[in-house]
């Protein structure tokens, strides 16, 4: 039912969305009409884009998850680097919470390091303006600001940060790398001392890397092929998997094993995805890196979306690649330049922005348009995020009900000549 709701949102909501973009791009061009290239500041999402993914298998997955959760001693919870804040699930977090200290270990693992800011070694394919005029972190910033925040949660064990490579080092500055998360679930699972080993499970938002880095520990600590399926769309996992082993068990030749009892196993799991996305910039942030199934919100938004962040950081990332003389915040401009330098074109030789639209998102997916961070972390915006997750988690329905609400009232409040406060609402 919530795929059906979900596609019938999609389908109705294009017609306006593809309308706030057309605006937008008007009111820009009209900004550089009189001088330089002026890129925008702020990004005017639609309040009709699509905000919920929350699919039926991601409840079901979710149920399943919660009756299975006394066995586990280990969550393994895995976020985007790009979008550090909102690929954080807090309504996953809380139904897999630990109720007391000690009863159940967390690792943070922030995945796609390498499709991130660079820590400070700029290289001639990733421009340093955006970074140095104080709009982009760099990775090194963002990596200190996640550990301090994770630092004082304690049920958190460990935060790794790697990059979508197996080797030892990705990129050359990610801080950690596969054997270093290894090392870490050892630890715990020499602190727990059981007989039967210890029983983990990695959890996250969809295509957020979770069966990627099942199958990197699998082959790192039993030298084994991949056990889980895995994909660069989101759903590729649909059910809760069998237990895998990722390090072998006590044995009489190794002492380092002690403790490990009969090893450590972990079990896959679906993405699970919010119920209700109140901010529409969020998401279009999980959009573009792909926890949302593309085509849930129109293509040409997303890529719209990626020019904003494109024209922040650096148009060069763009205009020499595709051939334009000039940036734009045009997303029709800039489409018309990737359709005419990819050959996306319809029959009759007409330009298909649609395609060109997926063929520039899927670029920078893979860091051809540049590796940046579509969010600032700071202690500010993570006590938001924070403050944010304190309140109750909705259904999409009930959002709807309560913004339609939401509106009424702040109508009634014009007609009488009040201004609302931010947000619609009235205490």
């Amino acid at each position: 039912m919530s795929g059906i709701i979900t596609g019938k949102v999609a389908a109705g909501a294009t017609a306006a969305v593809t309308s706030a973009v057309e605006n937008v791009a008007r009111t820009a061009t009209s900004l550089t009409a009189g001088g330089g290239f002026v890129p925008r500041e702020v990004y005017e999402s639609s309040t009709q884009i699509t905000r919920s993914y929350y699919l039926g298998h991601h409840a079901s997955a979710l149920n399943k998850m919660r009756q299975t959760i006394s066995n586990v001693g280990l969550i393994i919870e895995c976020r985007d680097f790009r979008v550090p804040i909102c690929s954080w699930n807090p309504l996953l977090e809380r139904s897999l919470a630990a109720s007391a200290a000690g009863e159940r270990s967390r690792i943070i693992v922030y995945t796609k390091h390498d499709l991130g800011p660079p820590s400070g070694n700029f290289s001639k394919e990733t421009s340093i303006e955006g970074y140095t005029n104080g709009r982009y972190q760099s990775g090194k910033d963002m990596v200190k600001t996640l550990k301090k925040y994770h630092k004082n949660s304690y049920t958190t064990k460990d935060v790794m940060f790697l990059g979508t490579s197996a080797g030892a080092r990705s990129r050359n500055d990610a801080p950690n790398n596969d054997k270093h998360l290894l090392e870490s679930i050892k630890r715990i699972a020499r602190e727990a001392d059981s007989l039967t080993g210890m029983r983990a499970m990695v959890v996250g938002m969809p295509n957020s890397g979770k069966s990627t880095l099942l199958n990197r520990l699998r082959a790192k600590g039993m030298g084994l092929p991949k056990a889980a399926q895995t994909g660069a769309t989101p759903g590729v996992t649909r059910k809760i998997g069998t237990p895998v082993r990722i390090i072998a068990g006590e044995s009489a030749d190794d002492p380092s094993s002690a403790g490990l009892g009969e090893g450590v196993f972990i079990m896959d799991t679906p993405g699970v995805f919010i119920p209700y996305v109140s901010d529409p910039e969020d998401m279009l942030r999980l959009a573009l890196v792909g926890c949302v199934k593309d085509g849930v919100i129109p293509s040409v938004t997303v890529a719209d979306y990626l020019l904003y962040h494109l024209n922040l950081v650096d148009p060069k990332l763009y205009t020499r690649k595709f051939d334009l003389g000039k940036p734009t915040n045009d997303v029709h401009e800039f489409l018309r330049a990737v359709a005419t330098r990819t050959g996306k074109l319809r029959k009759g030789s007409e330009l298909n922005l649609e395609n060109a639209a997926d063929w520039v998102v899927q670029a920078w997916r893979r860091g051809d348009l540049g590796r940046f961070a579509l969010e600032r972390v700071t202690e500010e915006t993570l006590a938001q995020a924070v403050e944010k997750a304190r309140e109750p988690t909705v259904s999409i329905s009930q959002a709807r009900k309560r913004e339609k609400e939401q509106r009424k009232v702040a109508q009634q409040l014009k007609w009488a000549g009040i201004t609302a406060p931010p947000g619609g609402s009235v205490a």
